[in-house]
């Protein structure tokens, strides 16, 4: 029998008897409700998974990201790191997952915190962002370890903190202390969810900013009397529904990114605030009647690897200069909140070439290329780890994510702990 086809069938066979433990893992991630923002529970799943990857023989290092937005002693950015050595020198493989999920939302029908199971899909928030994911890389590395004791070289596993909010408690401050330098770690894998038969390559560029318009304030019966920062607002909106959105609209990519509508160049406002600050839930009054003298708004602007960062803050300076060109009294500040370029691994990389590899065994049919249309932390352990060596593999749909009643396959999960396992097989250069 061939050597890969000897690996996967006994690999196979002894995820697939792991089925229950995968489901039950998974459900327990889930149930460990750790919201960004703010960031809670942290330390619990932290303390979660490092018990678990102990009982495998795993060593376990909890990092605080302490200094980095949004930490505190109330929401500590916690993350940890698990490594298990091999018999020997060799290459490490690095399977990174984010702890955090995103809001909960409305229109659930099942517990977002639940971990419902249901028609062969687990339910609840982050079982497709990136819970799933998370327990199939630990099925698929735990796996590997049994089967092949006597490996050389180095398995690591981490939970990091923050990637919903840009991931800097997390993956780029563990970036920043060395822990994803070349010549510590070789190969990592990202458990997003891009399907099953997908190797993502990397991600669009994102720009997010603040723009920020004033006026004076008044009483509301004499608005004439001041200065109405939400209408200067309104007039930037209208600009840009004049000019930029029909121009981002025109721009497309050689990228492979998915789905097919991200293709083009994309801005998303992210938020509007204007006037008076909202009341606490609880209370029951009314609103005073005042001209609103600051209305802010935040931008998320995602762009192609054809595009220059500094010509997409360029636009936007432009088409606020061409607002205030046509208005009395206009005046904004506009504040970068984070940038980071579009990121590509070569499809020739020894991690997009072992994946690939293992989903041509485990499917039977070559795999998709891709690219995801938002950032995730392939961006981090590009730019500030200076490893290219990194790709997105995981299970889950992308569309998903975010949404009400999210939920991940479990055929979907063991089939991609058969494809990490492979991957692992190929990259520390075990043999059957």
């Amino acid at each position: 029998m061939d050597q890969g086809i000897a690996k996967a069938d006994r690999l196979g066979r002894e995820i697939e008897a792991r089925r229950d433990d995968l489901i039950e893992l998974t459900q327990a991630l889930i149930r460990i409700p750790t919201l960004n923002p703010p960031g809670d529970c942290y330390l619990e799943i932290c303390e979660f998974l490092a018990e678990r990857l102990k009982r495998s023989g795993f060593e376990v290092e909890f990092i605080r990201a302490e200094g980095t937005p949004g930490d505190s002693d109330k929401y500590p950015r916690w993350n940890v790191i698990a490594r298990r050595e091999g018999k020997g020198s060799g290459a490490c493989v690095h399977f990174n997952s984010h702890i955090d999920v995103v809001e909960i939302g409305k229109d659930w029908t099942f517990d977002p915190f639940g971990g419902e199971v249901k028609d062969g899909k687990i339910y609840g928030r982050g079982s497709c962002d990136m819970k799933g994911g998370l327990a199939a890389s630990i099925i698929a590395a735990e796996t590997f370890l049994e089967v092949y004791p006597d490996f050389e070289g180095a398995v690591e596993i981490s939970g990091t903190a923050d990637e919903e909010t840009g991931g800097y408690g997390g993956v780029a401050y563990l970036a920043e202390q060395g822990y994803f330098d070349p010549k510590r770690v070789q190969h990592v894998i990202i458990p997003e969810p891009l399907n099953k038969d997908r190797v993502c390559l990397g991600h669009r560029g994102v720009w997010w900013a603040e723009i920020e318009t004033h006026g004076q304030i008044a009483h509301g019966s004499m608005p004439f009397l001041g200065d109405c920062a939400v209408r200067h607002m309104g007039a930037v909106l209208s600009e840009m529904e004049k000019s930029l959105f029909p121009a981002l609209a025109g721009r497309h990519t050689e990228m492979p990114v998915v789905p097919e509508g991200a293709r083009q160049s994309t801005m998303n406002i992210n938020s509007f605030h204007g006037g008076q600050k909202e009341p606490d839930a609880d209370f029951t009054g009314f609103p005073s009647a005042c001209v609103p003298d600051s209305a802010r708004m935040i931008i998320d602007r995602r762009y192609l690897i054809e595009e220059k960062p500094e010509d997409v803050r360029g636009e936007i300076v432009e088409l606020l200069e061409r607002v205030k060109s046509s208005r009395d009294s206009f005046r904004y500040d506009l504040k970068e909140l984070w940038q980071v370029s579009p990121t590509m691994t070569d499809r020739e990389a020894p991690v997009v070439q072992s994946v690939s590899r293992a989903i041509e065994q485990v499917f039977s049919r070559a795999p998709e290329y891709v690219v995801s249309p938002g950032t995730y932390d392939q961006k981090h352990i590009d730019r500030i780890g200076r490893l290219k060596d990194c790709i997105a593999y995981g299970p889950g749909i992308l569309d998903l994510a975010h949404k009400p009643d999210e939920y991940v396959g479990i055929e979907d999960m063991l089939d991609a702990a058969k494809v990490m396992a492979l991957s692992l097989c190929s990259l520390l250069k075990v043999e059957a």
